[in-house]
């Protein structure tokens, strides 16, 4: 279980960017590219998370194409806190996701509640 204390250790946006080494100019592209469709806003509303957790890592393709849309999205609401967690560096995180119990695929997106009960997850790619 994620803990209020354990998801305030991730890294903000700007800190996941400014730790970027690989792929921080097309990730920043991305996210500056990104408009927010009405499906989008609406599946954030049904879910009305108030914190949302990344686990990525700057290398993944994959994460490259999801992770700034749902960056893009998490900016629009300032009452939502966002929080990203680097896969190889928070086993510990990163090992409560396993895509079917055994392998560290990401990205992984676990959306909770104002108690940190979570809401949602996705895998990979999220559902279009």
């Amino acid at each position: 279980m994620v803990t209020k204390e354990r998801f305030a250790q991730g890294l903000t946006l700007q800190q996941y960017l400014d730790q970027m080494s690989m792929n921080r100019d097309r990730f920043v592209r991305a996210l500056d590219g990104i408009t927010v469709q009405p499906a989008d806003e609406q599946m954030l509303a049904r879910l009305n998370p108030r914190h949302v957790l990344v686990i990525t890592e700057d290398w993944c393709g994959t994460s490259l194409a999801y992770v700034p849309r749902v960056a893009k999205l998490v900016q629009g609401h300032p009452e939502l806190e966002l929080r990203f967690f680097l896969r190889d560096e928070n086993p510990d995180v990163m090992d409560q996701y396993l895509k079917r119990g055994l392998y560290r695929a990401i990205p992984v997106f676990a959306f909770f509640d104002a108690e940190m009960n979570e809401v949602a997850r996705f895998m990979e790619a999220p559902p279009a």
